[in-house]
């Protein structure tokens, strides 16, 4: 059975959800509208039996408090060794999904001690080109077509649907559970703040303010790149340079598979999650 409490991490109240004994792993989920109980549902269903899972969620996001100040990957990662150090958890099997994805990567980066193994799944950092150019930076700057897309799909979960049609291969396989999990954290009357803090602190004329490009050769720990080999937001091509450049890496690509795994491919994702726990 799932297990609900919170932690109080740099002044902000921390949710998270754990179940299940054995070797920890901790899922990080990722930005947009998102939380732990969102994305990680079929992929920690799979892994309890063997792990004790435990899934924050972020700050701002889900039940967690949001606080004032940056919201960029470096503070977000904070946050997280903060949270490990409060439960005592390291070293785990870090898993991030996204946004997630780049967290974990910059928490292996600071707290190695804290990493076992790192599984990140489509992450943000591996490049610094933004997807839609300067379209990307204007709408992060004007963060108003943000809060009016969040107001309609209030409104509509059918609306809800068709957004969702950017981050995976294949609406029509997209379970029901996944598109209701979407919905009801988007009546969150905070939903959408973390996510326009992030852009806040990480999206730039110039590109994306964090990307670990030039810092790959000095993660020390396992890591298994995960990545859906139709993801239009962040390119297999990252993915592929990431890999050849963190020494003790491998990529794994995800056939029928966008940008979200844990929901598209979660068999796939607690397969690989199970690999990794103990080491490759």
């Amino acid at each position: 059975m799932v297990a609900e409490s919170a932690v109080t991490v740099e002044d902000a109240r921390i949710h998270y959800r754990e179940v299940g004994d054995g070797p920890p792993v901790v899922l990080l989920h990722g930005g947009i509208i998102d939380a732990a109980h969102v994305s990680w549902p079929p992929v920690v269903e799979r892994l309890a039996s063997d792990a004790h899972v435990v899934a924050p969620d972020m700050l701002g996001y889900g039940e967690s408090e949001l606080v004032e100040g940056s919201y960029s990957i470096p503070r977000h990662a904070k946050v997280i060794s903060g949270f490990l150090d409060q439960l005592d958890l390291g070293p785990v099997t870090l898993v991030g999904t996204s946004l997630g994805g780049g967290v974990a990567i910059q928490l292996a980066l600071d707290r190695p001690d804290l990493v076992e193994t790192l599984v990140p799944i489509d992450p943000f950092g591996l490049g610094r080109e933004l997807p839609n150019g300067l379209l990307s930076y204007g709408l992060a700057r004007v963060q108003v077509f943000n809060k009016l897309a969040i107001a309609a799909f209030r409104r509509s979960r059918r609306f809800t649907r068709a957004s969702l049609d950017g981050i995976v291969y294949d609406l029509d396989a997209l379970s029901e559970s996944a598109v209701d999990a979407v919905y009801r954290e988007v009546q969150r009357p905070t939903a959408g703040a973390a996510f326009r803090r992030f852009r806040e602190a990480e999206v730039t004329r110039d590109g994306y303010r964090t990307t670990f490009t030039g810092r790959f050769g000095d993660l020390s720990v396992p890591t298994r790149l995960l990545h859906g080999a139709h993801d239009e937001l962040f390119p297999v091509a990252w993915a592929e340079r990431a890999a050849d450049r963190i020494p003790d890496a491998e990529l794994q690509v995800l056939d029928d598979c966008g940008h979200w795994a844990p929901r598209e491919r979660p068999d796939v994702v607690a397969s690989h999650v199970n690999d990794a726990i103990g080491g490759f």
